[in-house]
């Protein structure tokens, strides 16, 4: 097939759907006391709104990649984005806590689709020499996304009600939609080249599920603890049946040949558990320390994802001359600079300072993610393109699933069932403070393992 025609197409199939996922997410981040006051819930509660969508993504990720090279990564696309539709259609009309936490969870199925399936599309039909140039555009999409997603977040939760955020991600949906179907290329022909690794799948999803619901309650009492466990339990399950199975889920050599490949993934992992929870514990602050409504809040919260969009593309194609390693270890750097000036919030800190704290993060992130995704896709063979992407896709949604239960663990732990809005100021910025103090400690631990790349180039 001739891929060239489709480049321009498939590029903005991949900016597109990269801006509507992360557009939703931010903007809901401005919500969360609207929500908590709504459906008088409690502050652990409401937090499920933000940690359930991501904990699904993770969850679903490498088993819709796989699936995608079965059936398609076009039809997997296509499925993602009227999944992500429907459920922004359902929240809007949401009655209950629990029964948007559920729909929720769905969403997260189609942002799953999506995931590990958009740029896994852009990289089949651009020159290895161009990858990191249009990784970059695609990444920076998912910046802007969260540039836009605070300010018309805000204004919409203010003027309109958070219900308002479901309908706009309902429009963006279609328009995705209508990208997706007229502008990717057909790939039925894969599935004549594999079959479905049903067992593998079903480790995968019980293995993830159980770690990460796990880990999300491992507070909150025994049952925690014990699916943790199981967990870590079925990972070793998992590894082994997938080492014996014909066409794994996930080929462990991948892992096990290639040390850039494994240390790559694992600063991913690190970095988005390291600083996803930033804009969620920020905007916090704004509204009930320093007192801003949200579309206020929205707007000074825009200038870390302002940041990341204008660096991003810029980094993304220098990774295809410099070593991607070296700018990605700067960025993780950079945001654990970020992250220690948050970790000395207090109630008394002034504006300006939030704001040199964002420039800093938004600096550091625009820094790693592009040429850290490069790392990583430029170790994969073009026939595992569309499982390495969910692979990469994964370590974002599993690190930043893991950010939202590190908040959960420490909001349950300090501030047990109480409102945010009754909790005192001194003990949400205590709060606050910890949260950063542990974001802090990932960052550093992620920065020492992204320099450990430039130790081993080759694979091994």
């Amino acid at each position: 097939m001739d891929y060239e025609k489709y480049r321009k197409s498939s590029l903005i199939t991949a900016v597109f759907t990269a801006f509507m996922t992360t557009f939703v997410a931010s903007a809901l981040n401005l919500s969360i006391p609207n929500i908590e006051s709504d459906f008088s819930t409690n502050a652990v509660t409401v937090g499920w709104i933000v940690t359930i969508y991501t904990v699904s993504a993770a969850i679903f990720s490498v088993p819709f990649g796989k699936l995608a090279d079965v059936i398609g990564k076009r039809k997997v696309l296509i499925g993602g984005v009227f999944v992500f539709m429907l459920t922004s259609v359902i929240c809007a009309f949401s009655t209950s806590i629990q029964a948007m936490i559920i729909i929720r969870f769905f969403q997260g199925i189609g942002a799953a689709c999506i995931f590990a399936t958009n740029n896994a599309i852009l990289i089949s039909v651009y020159p290895g020499n161009r990858r990191g140039a249009v990784i970059g555009m695609s990444v920076s999409a998912t910046y802007i996304g969260l540039s836009a997603g605070p300010v018309i977040g805000g204004f919409l939760n203010s003027s309109l009600g958070w219900r308002a955020i479901f309908w706009v991600a309902c429009i963006l949906s279609l328009i995705s939609l209508y990208f997706t179907v007229t502008g990717t290329p057909a790939d039925e022909g894969l599935k004549e080249r594999q079959k479905t690794d049903m067992v593998g799948n079903i480790l995968y999803v019980l293995m993830v599920s159980a770690f990460l619901f796990g880990f999300s309650n491992i507070g909150t009492g025994f049952s925690g603890k014990l699916l943790t466990l199981l967990g870590a339990v079925l990972l070793i399950v998992f590894g082994r049946y997938e080492l014996k199975a014909v066409n794994p889920v996930v080929k462990i050599s991948m892992f096990t040949g290639d040390a850039v490949f494994t240390l790559s993934n694992i600063a991913a992992l690190l970095n988005y558990a390291a600083t996803f929870a930033v804009t969620y514990l920020v905007s916090i602050y704004l509204q009930l320390i320093v007192g801003f409504p949200s579309q206020k809040a929205g707007l000074v919260l825009i200038i870390m994802p302002l940041i990341q969009a204008l660096i991003t593309p810029k980094t993304g194609k220098l990774s295809d001359t410099v070593p991607p390693y070296k700018l990605a270890s700067a960025g993780m750097a950079c945001c654990a600079l970020g992250l220690g000036l948050f970790a000395s919030l207090g109630k008394e800190t002034g504006v300006v300072f939030v704001v040199v704290a964002l420039m800093v993060m938004g600096t550091g992130f625009g820094l790693f993610s592009s040429p850290n995704t490069n790392a990583i896709m430029s170790r994969a063979d073009k026939s595992d393109y569309a499982v390495a992407n969910s692979i990469v896709s994964t370590m974002r949604t599993i690190g930043q699933s893991f950010s939202m239960a590190l908040v959960n663990i420490i909001v349950s732990f300090k501030l047990g069932d109480s409102a945010l809005s009754q909790v005192s100021g001194d003990n949400l910025i205590s709060t606050i403070r910890t949260c950063f103090i542990v974001f802090l400690f990932l960052c550093i631990v992620g920065t020492l393992i992204s320099l450990k790349r430039g130790e081993k180039r080759h694979r091994v």
